[in-house]
Order: C-alpha cells, then sequence, then structure tokens
C-alpha cells in the first residue's frame, strides 16, 4: 500500500484561478484593487524568501502589494508605527509582520496592534476569540489550508477522530478549534511533549495532522491502516526539506500530504483568500 497523495500545489492553483476572479470582479465593480501589506524586520534569508513568494503570489491574482522592510535593529516602537500607518491606509485590506522577529521586538506588542479586520494572518487574540465562539472572522491561514485540503479530498471530518501533534498558536491550537466548529465537528484530540504513550493515541485516529517541528516525529508504527496524515513541519537538513513525517509513514497511511507541496502552497493560498475577503471580495 502506498498512501494517496493530498497534493497542495493542485489545490492551491484551483483556489488561486477562482480569487483571480474574484478579484477582477471587485474591480469591475468599481471597489479599489484588494492590497496585502508586509512588514519583514532584518535579514533572516528565509523570511526575505518567503515575503518575496507572497508578494509573487499577489500578482498572480491580480491583487496589490505593499513591501516594509526594517533594518534588524528596529524597535517595538518602530515596528508599531509602521503597522498602524498601514493600518490607517485605505488600499490596504490585509497586512501581516513577517515573523520570527529580532529579539528586542516584542512580538504580542505588534500582533496587538494590527487592525482586526486587517489581520490577514487571522492571529490576532480578537480574530482567535471569534474563532472559539464560532463567528465570522480571519482564520488563521494554515489550520484553513489544512481543513480545505483534507475537505477537496473527500475526507469526512463529521464525528472523526482527529490527533493534533503539536500546541502552537499558529496551527495546533488554531486548528482544533476550527476543527471542532459547529458543520466540521471532528472530535479532536492534542498532544504535545508531555503527553503519554502518544503512538497509542495517534493510532486509534482516522486523521493525524503533524505540527511539531520535529523531524520524522511520527513514524509508521504510529498509524493505522488508511489514516489520512498531514504533515506541516518543514526543516531543512542537509540541504533537503524534511518533514515532521517519516517518510515510511507513505506505506502506511492512506492520505498523505508531501512536503514540499502539501501544507504550504495552502496556507500562502489562504493567505490571499483572508485579504480578498476583507476587501468584500
Amino acid at each position: 500500500m502506498t498512501a494517496a497523495v493530498l497534493d497542495g500545489r493542485a489545490r492551491a492553483a484551483h483556489l488561486r484561478s477562482g480569487l483571480r476572479a474574484r478579484v477582477r470582479a471587485l474591480v469591475d465593480a468599481g471597489a479599489a484593487q484588494p492590497h496585502l501589506a508586509t512588514i519583514l524586520v532584518g535579514e533572516d534569508e528565509a523570511s526575505r524568501i518567503y515575503v518575496a513568494a507572497k508578494h509573487r503570489d499577489c500578482a498572480e491574482v491580480g491583487i496589490g502589494s505593499v513591501r516594509i522592510d526594517l533594518p534588524a535593529t528596529a524597535t517595538t516602537a518602530e515596528v508599531c508605527a509602521a503597522i498602524a500607518a498601514l493600518n490607517e491606509d485605505p488600499r490596504v485590506a490585509g497586512l501581516i509582520v513577517q515573523l520570527p522577529l529580532p529579539s528586542q521586538v516584542d512580538p504580542l506588542t505588534a500582533l496587538l496592534t494590527v487592525e482586526p479586520a486587517k489581520d490577514a494572518d487571522g492571529l490576532h487574540p480578537v480574530n482567535l476569540g471569534r474563532l472559539v465562539l464560532d463567528r465570522t472572522g480571519p482564520v488563521p491561514c494554515t489550520p484553513r489550508g489544512i481543513l480545505d485540503l483534507l475537505t477537496a479530498h473527500g475526507v469526512d471530518l463529521s464525528g472523526a477522530c482527529v490527533v493534533i501533534v503539536g500546541r502552537g498558536t499558529t496551527v495546533g491550537r488554531p486548528l482544533s478549534l476550527l476543527l471542532t466548529s459547529r458543520g466540521v465537528d471532528a472530535t479532536v484530540t492534542i498532544c504535545h511533549t508531555a503527553t503519554r504513550n502518544l503512538a497509542a493515541i495517534t493510532r486509534r485516529a482516522d486523521v493525524i495532522v503533524a505540527a511539531t517541528g520535529r523531524p520524522g516525529v511520527l513514524t509508521a508504527d504510529m498509524v493505522s491502516p488508511g489514516t489520512a496524515v498531514v504533515d506541516v513541519g518543514i526543516t531543512r537538513i542537509a540541504g533537503r526539506l524534511q518533514g515532521d513525517v517519516d517518510p515510511g509513514v507513505a506505506a502506511v497511511a492512506g492520505l498523505l500530504t508531501p512536503v514540499p507541496g502539501g501544507i504550504g502552497p495552502m496556507t500562502r493560498v489562504m493567505l490571499l483568500d483572508n485579504v480578498v475577503t476583507a476587501a468584500g471580495g
């Protein structure tokens, strides 16, 4: 048995086509072209590559973009001043502050400065609160991408046992809220470094989401045959990208996301979707 591929690249390409049509409809109706703004602090190479990719994605679907690059010496006050200016910019429908930030910048203060309606990442406490309450608002991009990819491949989540390995604030915790929301109705277990007998828990799962950032943490003996496995982790080892899921899992799982080409493209397209939705499209 070899797992079928949950192809994030193909699904994201399909969604981008729909986004292009939504942006055109907005502009044709007389609305301003929606813009995404990014704030990058410092010279982290991975962050620079990722931000550049976001701006290319915007151009592909017709979204305008504003890029603010600040020096690595920028203070929390300077970062917040840049955010405040973008909050007031009528062109900007959504904005993000690229993480990680230099140690002298407080990420929570920066996040709280973002206007919740322009929070393209969906990580502002106001928007996470909306997710808790099942209210409409920007939803974190990676959890949205995971849900969409599973649904598009016919995975029935209603009543399904989903095990999330990792309790981070960008994936694990908000994903648990999204999957247990009304209309999705999964039954979710979150596991972490203090979880006892992790393998016994993951073997009971219909769906496993590995989001720890630890390469190979999920091995074949931890997965029951036919399980849908979502690999969120991405680590560069000896020049190659490695996910949280050991390659041997492909011989057991029913569905499996590749690394790269799985959740990464889905996260990026959901960012664009959040921007277009914020613009009224």
